[in-house]
């Protein structure tokens, strides 16, 4: 009878994990949304997840430290106070930076300050709230996993051998997240609780959907970096494909085969695409 916890499912792919994980009714499947009302409503008008009583839908912004403690607390009440996974899939994407190189960014000072902050706060400092107010739980779990999902464009190597100078704010941010989840795998492996990144690949989830054609045809110079990167990519994969490939990757992870703290793709490996 696994327990979940998973932030930012109003949608896309946090809601794709609601709807996998809650098929089996064995499963407690708890998600953690800004607007509850607004899920809860969502929820009920699937046709596919309402009446699924192995849902729970929980209010907190995650970079808000005593809404996050509150969180953890009423989880408990749900779980009997054992989790086996906790899921940090909230984001934030920003658009300022998605288009232009660092050095062009750095012309606006105020917006560049304002968004990497946010990032960080949502990406860095909300994770580290996350897994500190569960991680009692997480202890006292079954499957001990903590699973944070990251992105290649946090990947040095990469970034350095292709050249992807895009989306520099959103990929600093993923890649303090990625060593804040290292740093608590090396407080926590001799707990036998795995800390894994995973990336959940380029997924469909209609983050370009209003960007001006000159915003496109600057995008598209770097999606022309991932064919070179990757020759048989064809484009951006559905929620659903993703969240069974993460899946895959964390149930056949663990600290013995040496993914304690790992930053991997969905592929389990270091092949971002």
């Amino acid at each position: 009878m696994p327990s979940y916890v998973i932030t930012g499912v109003s949608k896309g792919i946090g809601y794709e994990f609601v709807r996998q994980l809650s098929q089996d009714p064995s499963n407690t499947v708890i998600g953690v949304v800004r607007d509850k009302q607004a899920t809860i409503k969502k929820v009920s008008e699937d046709a596919t997840l309402k009446g699924r009583s192995n849902i729970h839908i929980l209010e907190a912004d995650v970079t808000n430290y005593d809404a996050v403690q509150r969180i953890a607390a009423e989880a408990s009440k749900i779980t009997g106070g054992r989790l086996d996974y906790l899921i940090g899939n909230a984001g934030y994407i920003s658009h300022f930076d998605a288009y232009e190189p660092i050095s062009v960014l750095a012309q606006n000072p105020k917006k560049l300050e304002d968004e990497l902050n946010k990032l960080v706060n949502v990406h860095v400092v909300g994770n580290i709230y996350l897994i500190n107010a569960f991680i009692p739980q997480v202890l006292k779990g079954q499957a001990k996993k903590v699973i944070i999902l990251s992105t290649g464009f946090a990947d040095l190597d990469l970034t350095r051998n292709f050249d992807l100078d895009l989306s520099a704010l959103y990929s600093i941010s993923k890649a303090g997240s990625n060593m804040a989840v290292a740093k608590f795998s090396a407080q926590y492996r001799k707990d036998g609780v795995l800390f894994l990144s995973i990336t959940p690949g380029m997924v469909d989830v209609g983050h370009y959907t209003n960007a001006t054609p000159e915003q496109l045809q600057k995008l598209s110079g770097g999606l022309g970096k991932f064919v070179d990167y990757a020759p048989n990519f064809t484009g951006p994969m559905s929620p659903e494909t993703s969240v069974k490939m993460m899946k895959s990757v964390w149930e056949n992870a663990s600290i013995e085969n040496g993914s304690a703290g790992d930053f991997v793709s969905q592929f389990g490996n270091k092949q971002w695409l």
